[in-house]
């Protein structure tokens, strides 16, 4: 394994590690609008990476990391759940969830270890961002949909304890 592959592994593994405590911490506060929408705002800013050309993959690499980014987004949709306590939408807490993060992130050391030497780290970069993306965007619509619903089924609730009963 080349230094600059051993030191984006342990990127990789510290990023992981820090979203693991993240969406830990995220359980523990009211969810918002804001705070399933701009994590791909601020994300959107690594595109930049592709004004350097080297950074760049074919046209098939890029359908390639967007489709198991898109595929890997399933397993973080389905552990992502909304629930209300006290009158506010909290993300229910999914033990799932670390182990869904530790296994992409193991596989992402494999796929790197595997076509590593046929890829130049920099365009296995950007395959990388892209399946990243490719994850979050689908994971994050579902998220909004799903704390839509729940916000909706709060308002309805709300409306109801507030109807007096007809005598």
């Amino acid at each position: 394994m080349t230094t600059s592959v051993l030191l984006t592994t342990i990127g990789a593994a510290m990023m992981a590690t820090l979203a693991i405590i993240i969406r830990l911490k995220a359980t523990k506060k009211p969810a918002s609008i804001k705070k399933i929408v701009l994590p791909p705002l601020f994300m959107s800013t690594g595109f930049l990476m592709f004004l350097y050309e080297p950074t760049r993959p074919a046209p098939l690499q890029v359908l390639e990391a967007l489709s198991v980014g898109m595929l890997f987004s399933i397993l973080l949709i389905k552990t992502s759940k909304f629930e209300i306590k006290d009158q506010e939408i909290y993300l229910k807490r999914s033990k799932a969830f670390v182990f869904i993060l530790v296994g992409l992130l193991i596989a992402r050391i494999l796929f790197k270890i595997i076509i590593g030497d046929s890829i130049n780290v920099e365009e296995l970069s950007g395959m990388f961002f892209l399946l990243a993306y490719g994850m979050i965007i689908p994971w994050r619509i579902a998220m909004y949909l799903s704390f839509r619903k729940v916000e909706q089924e709060l308002k309805n609730s709300s409306k109801e304890t507030l109807v007096p009963a007809e005598t």
